[in-house]
């Protein structure tokens, strides 16, 4: 059910223009990994061009821990995703 969910989920996101084509976690073929590749590409032109580049690393380890789900749920309506709780 979860990937079912995923999978509409993502795909209506793509179709409404909601998500980044600099987003790289939780997507099919895109990492932390594609996105360390992308950055020390953009850096590599950068200096190559004799831009300056300054550089900021942080981690968001257990981040969504720390969110607000109100806040999260009003992000959402705003995008047009309504989530429903079942209480049992």
């Amino acid at each position: 059910m979860e990937r079912v969910i995923v999978q509409n989920l993502l795909r209506y996101l793509h179709q409404h223009g909601l998500i980044s084509t600099q987003q790289h976690g939780f997507l099919t073929i895109k990492s932390t990994t594609t996105n360390l590749l992308e950055s020390l590409n953009d850096w590599s032109l950068a200096l190559d061009s004799k831009d300056d580049v300054t550089i900021a690393h942080i981690d968001f380890a257990k981040a969504f821990d720390s969110v607000s789900h109100a806040k999260l749920d009003h992000k959402l309506q705003r995008c047009g995703i309504y989530i429903y709780r079942v209480m049992c």
